[in-house]
């Protein structure tokens, strides 16, 4: 239905004019089968070219094109027009983040605490190449596989009212990805990640609202992720009350 118009209102805020953000409305051909970037695409080639947003790969794989819309946290590449429309549709950055230029954020504290809780494999031990790979059962892998498909889209702690509040709060995606490595039978960084993930800071600040896991894209539930971790650290805490208790060095 190309005989008819969506109308956008796109957050604009370009610091190198004006100081203070405002918002722009454009209207674009409505189509059933474009979702809200075709029309951040359709603005930026036929309307605007100063419009400043991420994206990449439009599969809902590379996490780039998150953006407010409506005041939810949405993959641009992955919401339709048609679910929204005749209203008009509000795109504005994501919410809790230093806003760069226009959609764009800056994501230097997620990448920080993303190096905080060492979010990779840290072997528990080192195997040579005439050892062979390692191997892991079915059952293994599942414990921890659904948290391994985060693609760091950061919508989640968008939708995150603690980290809305306090940005120190390590925040869901960081917590989910690192107990990923906890669960994995190969990883042995347990140790070094407590310090980060049980801190004031960490799993004790989440008061389990639970809209991290409502606004994830790919179904990763942090916040079970979250309560899992303090589940862990509770463990640990009684652990240490016994003569022959000790902190475990894996999940």
């Amino acid at each position: 239905m190309a005989d008819e118009n969506a109308i956008l209102e796109v957050f604009r805020y370009q610091p190198d004019q004006k100081s203070e953000p405002t918002f722009q409305r454009y209207e674009v051909p409505f189509h059933e089968e474009w979702v809200v970037l075709d029309a951040l695409n359709y603005i930026k080639d036929h309307l605007d070219g100063t419009l400043s947003y991420r994206w990449s790969c439009r599969m809902g794989i590379c996490g780039s094109c998150g953006m407010m819309v409506n005041g939810d946290p949405k993959l641009t590449c992955s919401v339709f027009l048609r679910d929204y429309h005749p209203q008009v549709m509000r795109v504005e950055p994501l919410r809790g983040f230093p806003v760069i230029r226009d959609l764009v954020i800056d994501l230097d504290d997620f990448m920080n605490k993303m190096t905080e809780v060492k979010a990779w494999m840290i072997p528990k031990e080192e195997r040579s190449i005439e050892q062979g790979e390692y191997l892991q059962s079915p059952a293994q892998l599942a414990r921890y596989r659904q948290y391994s498909t985060c693609i760091n889209c950061t919508l989640c702690y968008a939708a995150c009212p603690v980290y809305g509040r306090h940005t120190e709060f390590v925040g869901p995606a960081a917590i989910a990805l690192a107990q990923r490595y906890n669960m994995d039978s190969r990883d042995g960084g347990y140790e070094e990640r407590a310090e980060t993930l049980f801190d004031e800071h960490g799993v004790w600040m989440c008061t389990f609202v639970g809209d991290c896991s409502r606004v994830c894209p790919k179904n990763v539930d942090p916040a079970a992720a979250i309560q899992q971790a303090k589940v862990s650290a509770t463990k640990d805490f009684y652990r240490s009350l016994v003569p022959w208790g000790k902190r475990r060095t894996e999940t």
